[in-house]
């Protein structure tokens, strides 16, 4: 490995350090479903996010709470004995990737037939600590 590739490669090894991510795949729900909800807590601070979802009324909120518990669990794995409330962490990235789709047929009129398609997601969250 070349000089210059190797010091990329520690770099970018220094930089995960210290962010902690967290991804949900497969969950049953369009991806333009959970879009919304998680437009709504990215670059937010992660007391904040929680709460902002514990009490949002869509369903692909509920996912994206547990996704960032676990998040912060992970967080707390490698920082024993820190505070989250002391850490100033926020969410520093989180998307939406389409997962697979389930084809189904839904009967239509005069011997018919619809396609339905049943969506998927997978979602990723990344927090860091803001200094």
């Amino acid at each position: 490995m070349g000089a210059r590739k190797h010091n990329r490669a520690e770099a970018i090894k220094e930089q995960r350090k210290s962010t902690y991510m967290a991804s949900l795949n497969n969950v049953p729900t369009s991806p333009r479903k959970m879009r919304l909800a998680a437009d709504m807590v990215r670059g937010m601070n992660v007391e904040m996010a929680l709460h902002a979802l514990q009490f949002s009324q869509k369903e692909a909120s509920g996912r994206l709470y547990k996704l960032l518990r676990s998040a912060i669990a992970n967080w707390e794995a490698k920082n024993t004995g820190a505070r989250i409330e002391n850490s100033n962490l926020y969410i520093k990235e989180i998307f939406v990737d389409p997962g697979r789709m389930l084809k189904r047929v839904q009967p239509a009129p005069q011997g018919r037939a619809h396609r339905v398609r049943k969506r998927s997601n997978h979602v990723t969250l990344v927090i860091d600590s803001r200094i």
